[in-house]
């Protein structure tokens, strides 16, 4: 059987999480922001959780996380 690898770029966008879930940065934050309101701006900082029906696919993508 051949080895799994991961998949680079689903490496660098998600992250494992401690309770087995994945998270993930907010898209809509690398241009066109003068004219998104601060506020939403900030709120496009924290990280988001992948969706459930996700979760699977990332799961296939980082076999070693």
């Amino acid at each position: 059987m051949p080895k799994l690898k991961t998949n680079r770029g689903a490496a660098k966008r998600f992250a494992k999480t401690g309770s087995g879930g994945f998270k993930r940065a907010q898209s809509h934050r690398s241009h066109i922001l003068t004219k998104k309101s601060t506020k939403r701006k900030r709120n496009l900082r924290g990280a988001a959780m992948i969706h459930d029906s996700d979760v699977a696919a990332v799961r296939q993508m980082l076999p070693h996380s």
